[in-house]
């Protein structure tokens, strides 16, 4: 079995993930661009603007709402990564996806696919300037070891969540737990 059919098999496909239950008013979609696997495998996040309406300054996978053009979600992760940080479709090889999940707050649903791409120096990555202010580049290694259960508080509201802190960044929210679900399903991280 080659590299892209094992992880694959870790996976869920689009269909069926597009049968499980999660809450949520706004459809979007993210993708989780995975590079180095299996050897030295690694995720891409973006950390989003502090001035943007919604979720602002957070750690997140490319991602975004879903359009009436978009064919499906997996074409809207694709369309919003290429818009968030110049990655080109045609360098993504999507692998399978994850069972959808809701952010609390925003009320969205969001459905999350892995997409195997070439090593991101080599990519020319280039972060929107007017939504994203850097594009952070994470072994799994590393989050796998930076796994926290934290209590936080979220608009005066205490909440206890998973949470990866890596080099000052936390990650937290729907994207610690797509993160947690993806680590799983791969053997790299703890069942949450």
């Amino acid at each position: 079995m080659s590299p892209t059919e094992e992880i694959a098999a870790l996976l869920l496909s689009a269909e069926e993930a597009g049968t499980m239950e999660a809450h949520g008013d706004t459809d979007a979609a993210v993708l989780l661009p995975l590079y180095g696997w299996p050897d030295e495998p690694g995720l891409i996040f973006t950390e989003r603007r502090a001035d943007m309406r919604r979720h602002a300054g957070e750690i997140s996978f490319p991602g975004g709402r879903h359009d009436p053009g978009d064919a499906d979600f997996e074409q809207t992760a694709l369309r919003e990564a290429q818009e968030e940080i110049a990655l080109d479709p045609s360098g993504v090889t999507i692998v399978g996806a994850l069972p959808p999940v809701s952010t609390f707050v925003t009320g969205y649903r969001i459905q999350p696919f892995v997409g195997l791409i070439d090593n991101p120096i080599d990519l020319g990555l280039d972060p929107n300037p007017t939504e994203v202010e850097t594009v952070l580049t994470l072994s799994l290694d590393r989050l796998r070891d930076a796994y926290e259960m934290r209590r936080l508080i979220r608009r005066g509201v205490p909440i206890h969540t998973p949470t990866y802190e890596v080099e000052g960044q936390l990650i937290w929210g729907a994207t610690a737990r797509i993160l947690g679900n993806f680590l799983k399903r791969v053997g790299e991280g703890r069942a949450e």
